[in-house]
């Protein structure tokens, strides 16, 4: 079995983790109230989704 002949240092490491992130989600203004909500989903707030009411409180 391959076996690596030197150790990996701490930068070489943390240089190939710099990819490894979160993302943020895409957070929009929702038009009827204001608040934020994710881009393509029903307003938890108030419960609107294209300007049409979809959940009733």
């Amino acid at each position: 079995m391959a076996v690596p002949f030197r150790r990996t240092s701490k930068t070489r490491r943390d240089m190939r983790r710099t990819h490894y992130k979160l993302s943020v989600p895409g957070m929009v203004k929702c038009p009827q109230c204001g608040e934020y909500k994710l881009a393509h989903r029903v307003c938890k707030n108030c419960g609107t989704y294209k300007g049409k009411e979809v959940v009733s409180e």
